[in-house]
């Protein structure tokens, strides 16, 4: 099921630094003149290495590939000339039927040289001519049989070795990607701290896309177009060594044109990514802050800022299209070139009896043959280049450090009392930099403790140690004596409960949602726990009540009511431990006494931690930890902190100074009675879609 999101800034979480080595990649590039090159692999050979070896499993397979291609390619290579048998089978029979009957050649050959043709003469005596015989069309006719059957067979068994291909390049990816989502499933939280989330989304789909192209085309295209090189050239050798040597001569030559002007359009192309990268920079800053470039009306300024930066997007592009567009043109005159030095030279052979017509007809199909395979070994180059880049991302993630393997050495009862006691706990991201040092508390069962403290605090990673979505670095953690760490982690985290600032749900229907607390609830239990969490209240307004899909923006609920189905799904878990993080943050005031009811309904009977920034929600908290730096510089009951007057008494008289919203949320009542009720009622529909 795809996430449905709120549509609400998030909270800064207390995390590692973002990879200093992260690069978004540039796009993927064509063929020459079609846009920028592919990117490229730092380490090519050893990437290509590996991710060819990713075909071991297929071994017999491929074998089987590569001998059909080998076929096919001999079988097309071959053609050429039996069809050049077939053009002599045919100049043969036009010169023999004007030729007397019953002469020999060899008379008639002398004849023309006395005479003083002795180019016909010379053309004469590389021929196979019966004087007085006409076109041989049974031989021309088992000729041109001959070659449709060649090719016949070649386009078959180059759809068989395609065939083989997909089905095992297929297998291989589908391999890859289980492999990689078990990968995912075994990286610490770390990882994903300290990487953008598009770059891990793109080596997940992009790159196991680029790589499954690379493997199905680059693979057989590099293979075909390598044995056709080898086997053109050779029966170019074969049938004329001059010939094939200026064929040839227009490799190197190409080969230069594409590195010289390829040069050129690569500093192009880096200033086209850069200019598209300011430009998209400039398209997504407006559109995500519109209102505000409304409300002052900055409309010009932001059209004219976009003009300046499109005008040089369009200069940057249209210089490297121009120069890569040039590559083409250039090697193809080098083609057309080649083509005619080699009609001048196999004419004047052909003139001088020293090659056959059907020779010559023969070579010209090579040498235009030839230029094809080259032009695709440019075009897999390029191709393969990218999927080799794409490899390399994808091996980075696979590579990654795991999180430790579970060593649990203990287990709990099927319900634990929910006693946490943190006993001198150490945690940091940065060995130099300590983000939590020497913490120690006790939480006792079914009590609430609220966290409060600013961000970057170490409010967050507290509970996130708790969950063990990160390892400690020194200290323990007990849950009702038995230290975290001895326990599995599916073990441990089935007992906890957590709601987040940012309302996780699914695409799928409300009552799949609060199912997926307890994937094994019956319907009756999802109603009890949306009729505890005011949940129900809601939804039986809806025309399709809990079958009510909520699609990709969540835009059939409020934020408020997502909150209220995330708070549900939690309750039907039935935890023993519960972790509120910010869960009231998002909502306005007059919902907020609904979540904050739905929470009070959850934290019954269980060990809660509530991480807040609205500190009339923790008011009646058994314990406030007020953390500092990664330190507890302040515990006890509300009442007992304000009359301290230290860390505590500051924040909040820093948040209710003057009154306000928040001063009205804290006069509220903290149950349903009273003020929640009356802000229940105040709702459409008595509790519908909250403002």
């Amino acid at each position: 099921m795809a996430r449905v999101r709120d549509t609400v800034d998030e909270k800064p979480a207390e995390q590692a630094p973002v990879d200093p080595e992260f690069e978004p990649g540039e796009g993927d590039g064509g063929m020459f003149g079609d846009g920028p090159p592919a990117r490229k692999a730092q380490h090519f050979w050893p990437s290509a290495k590996r991710l060819f070896s990713l075909l071991g499993p297929e071994r017999a397979r491929m074998i089987l590939v590569v001998a059909l291609v080998s076929a096919s390619v001999v079988l097309t290579v071959i053609a050429p000339k039996i069809l050049g048998q077939a053009m002599d089978t045919i100049f043969n029979g036009v010169i023999g039927a004007q030729l007397p009957a019953g002469v020999p050649l060899e008379q008639i050959i002398e004849q023309q040289r006395a005479s003083g043709n002795g180019t016909f003469a010379d053309m004469l005596s590389k021929t196979d001519i019966v004087p007085g015989q006409g076109v041989d069309f049974v031989v021309l006719g088992r000729l041109i049989i001959i070659v449709l059957l060649m090719y016949v067979v070649a386009s078959v068994l180059m759809w068989a070795q395609g065939f083989l291909l997909n089905g095992l390049v297929m297998r291989v990816v589908y391999g890859l990607r289980q492999d990689i989502e078990a990968k995912l499933n075994r990286l610490p939280l770390r990882y994903f701290d300290t990487r953008q989330r598009g770059d891990v989304m793109s080596r997940v789909t992009n790159d196991v896309d680029n790589i499954q192209t690379a493997l199905q085309q680059a693979f057989s295209q590099l293979v075909q177009s390598v044995l056709t090189i080898i086997g053109i050239a050779a029966m170019m050798f074969i049938v004329s060594w001059q010939l094939a040597l200026i064929a040839l001569i227009s490799i190197p030559l190409s080969g230069i044109i594409a590195g010289v002007i390829g040069a050129r359009s690569q500093k192009l192309f880096a200033a086209q990514w850069k200019n598209t990268g300011a430009l998209n920079g400039h398209i997504e800053e407006t559109f995500s802050g519109l209102e505000i470039v409304r409300a002052f009306g900055r409309d010009r300024e932001m059209l004219e800022e976009f003009d300046r930066r499109n005008d040089s997007l369009y200069s940057a592009s249209f210089g490297a299209q121009f120069v890569s567009g040039m590559i083409m043109p250039a090697m193809t005159f080098v083609s057309y070139l080649s083509y005619v030095l080699i009609a001048v030279v196999g004419g004047l052979r052909v003139a001088s009896g020293q090659l056959t017509l059907g020779d010559a007809t023969a070579f010209i199909q090579y040498s235009r043959e030839f230029t094809q395979p080259v032009t695709q070994l440019a075009s897999m180059a390029n191709m393969l280049q990218s999927g080799v880049a794409s490899a390399e991302r994808t091996f980075e993630l696979l590579d990654a450090d795991e999180q430790d393997p579970e060593t649990a050495t203990a287990s709990l009862p099927e319900r634990t009392d929910g006693h946490v006691e943190f006993q001198d706990v150490s945690f940091s991201y940065d060995p130099e930099q300590p983000l939590i040092e020497g913490l120690s508390f006790s939480a006792q069962p079914g009590q609430t403790v609220a966290i409060v403290g600013p961000t970057g605090a170490g409010k967050t990673t507290l509970v996130n140690l708790v969950m063990r979505f990160y390892e400690l670095t020194g200290g323990r953690i007990l849950l009702d004596g038995v230290d975290i760490t001895e326990l599995a982690r599916g073990d441990l985290r089935s007992r906890v409960g957590m709601v987040l600032q940012d309302a996780w749900l699914f695409q799928g229907t409300i009552r799949e949602n609060i199912r997926y607390g307890r994937l094994d609830a019956t319907d009756d239990e999802i109603a009890d726990a949306a009729r505890a969490t005011m949940v129900d209240r809601f939804v039986q307004q809806l025309p399709e009540g809990y079958d009510t899909v909520l699609d990709a923006e969540g835009g059939s609920v409020s934020a408020g009511e997502r909150q209220l189905i995330t708070i549900a799904r939690a309750f039907l878990a039935n935890p023993s431990l519960l972790i509120l993080d910010e869960a009231t943050s998002s909502v306005d005031t007059r919902t907020e006494l609904l979540v904050q009811h739905a929470m009070n309904a959850l934290r019954t009977d269980r060990t809660s931690f509530v991480i807040a920034h609205r500190l009339s929600t923790i008011r009646d908290a058994d314990t406030i930890l007020v953390m500092e730096s990664g330190r507890i510089v302040e515990q006890g009951a509300h009442e007992a902190l304000l009359e301290r007057r230290g860390a505590y008494y500051d924040l909040y008289m820093t948040q209710f100074r003057g009154g306000g919203e928040e001063a009205g949320s804290a006069a509220a009542p903290a149950g349903l009675p009273g003020g929640a009720e009356a802000a229940t009622a105040a709702l459409p529909g008595g509790g519908g879609n909250a403002p």
